[in-house]
């Protein structure tokens, strides 16, 4: 069954991208993380709240349960509000408003690779990637002082794994929609 996702496939390619960008952003520079992640998080957050939020209006009609979603991108576009409107914030509070986003976020992308197993193969790759998130968001709460090197390396990397697993999931999608076989579509 078809519902749309193959000829989106370019968006969730762009969630990827943003997620490698912003990951090597904050691995690369780890003593300028607070800095650099005020703005860039909050741009990333946003757009990728925007993003996830087109995705299931423009697919709302076909896949049925679109609401997760929905949810997730507004997580997202509030998270990356928060941030660029008090770009001041402290070191501590910026580190659960992402510790939640990634919480938050990940559970709703494992909620809607969970819906979407029935009509594609590789949502592992998707789940996977809400896990990370999960795992990220849960151990950023659990150790916050941990050492701002520590948490940028715990971030950049996960955004990248992320990332990485995201642009694979849209190159399926993208042969999906080139009319290849579900053979094809098959994970190694």
């Amino acid at each position: 069954m078809n519902f749309g996702l193959d000829r989106l496939w370019w968006a969730v390619a762009l969630r990827g991208i943003l997620a490698i960008v912003f990951g090597a952003l904050v691995f690369f520079w780890p003593g300028f993380f607070w800095l650099i992640v005020v703005y860039t998080f909050g741009v990333y957050a946003l757009v990728d709240g925007a993003v996830s939020i087109y995705l299931a209006v423009a697919g709302q009609g076909q896949a049925g349960r679109w609401w997760a979603l929905l949810l997730r991108g507004l997580a997202g576009v509030a998270a990356g509000i928060v941030t660029l409107v008090w770009p001041g914030i402290t070191e501590l509070a910026l580190l659960y408003v992402i510790a939640a986003w990634a919480v938050v976020t990940g559970v709703f992308e494992i909620v809607t690779a969970v819906r979407l197993r029935r009509y594609i193969r590789g949502e592992w790759a998707l789940i996977l990637s809400g896990a990370l998130m999960v795992i990220l968001g849960v151990a950023m709460a659990i150790v916050p002082v941990a050492g701002l090197l520590a948490i940028a390396w715990w971030v950049g990397a996960t955004s990248i794994a992320s990332g990485i697993l995201l642009v694979a999931l849209a190159i399926r999608l993208r042969t999906m929609g080139q009319g290849r076989a579900p053979e094809a579509l098959a994970m190694p």
